[in-house]
């Protein structure tokens, strides 16, 4: 007999009103068995003695009478499935930290292999068998093991969540429907998961083209550092070419200049790798976020979909590298270092800063003059091109942009990366100043022209008095009046260098500014002066074949 009751299952040994094992079991008239409490309860709670199971009715309340033989098979069932059931829970895998244990489990919580979406509770392999087998709970909606099954339930309603409002994109239940959500768009879940999971398509596809762009960025960056490696070849070549015909004193110059050539190729490499560091990152976080996306794309459980798309959707914060580039400089450079050797290296001076001139007249830009900014007593020409003062204020609009004491203005065009270049015809003049400014700068009142008022900026004064307007006022000493006067200026080096055009020499540098705003081109062509200052400031072409 012990073997036999071995073979049968669970189901065999079910009351039909407590869907469990039966617990001192009896048996009515008809022949039906049940639980002695659950049938006697059944019969307390209604008008009538039926039964259960036949709907057979008795006019008085049957005796009920115990049924030894189930008595006998329920006791010994009960032995072997708890045999069974120790025997399996040591097969059966523990719930690790992370996994959903079953539910119904005590002391030991094992692994759970289903949760039901009906009865809200999560099931091992031993506590889900009633599901698999009884006819009643196999209609019940089984799903893949989810945690907070409570989650899954109307808050305010108590009641399952089983549409989805495309208007206020929330989960609802079938009260909702009809109470807070009667006038919205509202769909089953199953149409919600396809369009959310449609959406993740797209943001799938938006993430991927994030991953190109970065990957074609490290590309531009990699080419960048190769063109800066020939920049610091050519560089290195010309600083050979003059220092080796020096004494010991002007060996010592080019090392110098050779140091420092590789010190900013080594930092470029440096900043390089840096940003190349950076989008590998953001790639492996997309990349990441692609893998979790996709994911969430396959998975079925249309509620857990809907609930995480929001967290999904939203890409990891990354960084617009538009506007990043490396762009190594070495303008300068070796002009600068010969320049100490001044008296007897003239000529190769010479040769070196026309040279370099050429090179910084590649960033030539088009600047034109903005009336808008320009103080009431300056005169523009139709072009935009000229600008001297006229002695008479005129009635302007006093706006934020124009300059309201100082004889100064802007040009149109901003500048907040990379390199520009621009010419001012000075011929005849005795007084001006030109240079670049910040965009925040003050221009209502008299203003103070330095880098730390946001001017990188230099003047003539009295027709031959030149200045550079740094921290302190460098007094220029020039050879001779420069007639045309170029401005170069290099953001990411933080470089603004004041060039004499037809000597092709360099005048002034401020080196080791820190940009972090607009920069715009910066004139005054001084006061009239009794016509001894008529000449106007005239911004020239730039002339590329000189």
């Amino acid at each position: 007999m012990a073997e036999a009751s071995c073979r049968l299952t669970e189901a065999q040994f079910l009351c039909s009103i407590c869907l469990d094992v039966f617990t001192d079991p009896v048996t009515t008239p008809c022949g039906h068995n049940f639980c002695r409490n659950c049938i006697t309860e059944h019969w307390d709670t209604n008008d009538q003695y039926l039964c259960p199971m036949c709907k057979n009715v008795f006019n008085t309340k049957p005796e009920l009478h115990v049924n030894t033989f189930i008595s006998e098979m329920v006791a010994q069932f009960r032995q072997s499935a708890q045999q069974k059931a120790s025997s399996s829970s040591s097969e059966q895998q523990v719930a690790k930290p992370g996994e959903v244990p079953c539910d119904v489990c005590t002391g030991t919580k094992l692994k759970a292999l289903k949760s039901c979406l009906v009865c809200l509770v999560s099931y091992c392999e031993t506590h889900l068998e009633p599901h698999l087998t009884m006819s009643g709970l196999k209609r019940h909606q089984l799903i893949d093991p989810v945690e907070n099954l409570e989650g899954r339930m109307c808050t305010k309603h108590d009641k399952p969540l089983e549409l989805f409002c495309k208007t206020d994109q929330t989960c609802v239940c079938m009260l909702c429907t009809v109470l807070d959500h009667k006038t919205h768009d509202v769909v089953s879940l199953k149409e919600g998961h396809e369009g959310k999971k449609a959406e993740l398509g797209k943001t799938e596809a938006e993430i991927q083209q994030m991953i190109q762009k970065r990957r074609l960025k490290i590309q531009e960056i990699k080419h960048s550092v190769d063109l800066s490696e020939e920049d610091a070849d050519r560089e290195i070549a010309e600083g050979v070419q003059v220092f080796t015909s020096l004494k010991e004193s002007v060996e010592r110059g080019l090392n110098e200049l050779i140091n420092t050539i590789k010190e900013k190729q080594k930092t470029q490499e440096i900043w390089a790798e840096d940003l190349i560091q950076e989008l590998e990152q953001e790639i492996s976080d997309l990349t990441k976020r692609s893998s979790e996306v996709v994911q969430l794309s396959r998975s079925e459980d249309h509620l857990h979909l809907l609930q995480s798309f929001q967290s999904m959707k939203a890409a990891p914060p990354t960084k617009d590298w538009i506007e990043v580039y490396v762009c190594p400089s070495y303008e300068g450079t070796v002009v600068r270092a010969v320049a100490q050797l001044e008296e007897k290296l003239s000529r190769k001076i010479k040769k070196l800063a026309e040279s370099e001139l050429k090179r910084i007249q590649q960033y030539a830009v088009d600047v034109t003059l903005d009336p808008d900014t320009a103080h009431p007593e300056l005169i523009l020409s139709d072009d935009g091109k000229q600008v001297n003062h006229g002695d008479v204020r005129k009635n302007l609009p006093d706006n934020p942009e124009r300059f309201s004491t100082s004889l100064c203005l802007f040009g149109k065009q901003s500048f907040s990366s990379s390199r520009f270049y621009f010419e001012l015809q000075v011929k005849g003049k005795t007084e001006w100043d030109l240079g670049v400014a910040r965009e925040s700068i003050n221009r209502k009142g008299l203003i103070t022209m330095s880098p730390e008022d946001g001017f990188w900026t230099m003047w003539l004064r009295k027709g031959n008095e030149y200045k550079a307007l740094d921290d302190y006022d460098v007094r220029l000493s020039l050879k001779s009046p420069p007639q045309k006067v170029g401005v170069f200026v290099d953001y990411e080096e933080g470089l603004v260098s004041f060039y004499d055009v037809d000597a092709a020499a360099l005048i002034y540098s401020f080196t080791g500014c820190s940009f972090t705003e607009k920069l715009f081109p910066f004139f005054s062509p001084g006061l009239h002066d009794g016509g001894k200052n008529s000449a106007p400031l005239t911004i020239s072409p730039v002339n590329h074949t000189k």
